[in-house]
């Protein structure tokens, strides 16, 4: 399996682990009779830092669609080179440092790590429309 597919099934249990994340903070304060209810009715706001982990999974998964084509397109279109090997792993690796640092709550240096991950983005998709 190419680095590109290897990389985009460890994104995938990034994804996984984000929704386990942001499913154990809202239980945490809900409580587990909460989480195996209906779920019928208000519930109060979630804490920040659940609220936090949910900002961060809706934001992988906005950009995970994109990521999944440009390496799926890539894989099928023999366009795998080193530069889209190396853009998956930024990709993925910024993704994985945005995690604690949304969760935490660091301005700025969260901001710099998603420029960082859409440039590895960027290097996978660049070379699908340049040749």
């Amino acid at each position: 399996m190419s680095i590109e597919l290897t990389v985009l099934a460890w994104t995938l249990v990034l994804a996984f682990v984000q929704i386990l994340l942001f499913d154990f903070a809202r239980t945490g304060q809900y409580g587990l009779k909460w989480n195996m209810s209906a779920r019928d009715g208000a519930t109060p706001p979630l804490s920040p830092v659940a609220e936090r982990l949910k900002r961060a999974q809706d934001n992988l998964f906005e950009t995970l669609p994109i990521f999944i084509a440009a390496v799926l397109i890539a894989h099928v279109a023999g366009r795998e080179s080193a530069q889209t090997a190396l853009g998956a792993q930024i990709f993925l690796a910024g993704r994985i440092v945005y995690v604690p640092l949304y969760a935490f709550g660091v301005p700025v240096l969260r901001s710099v790590v998603w420029v960082v991950s859409i440039a590895g983005l960027g290097m996978i998709v660049t070379p699908l429309l340049t040749g």
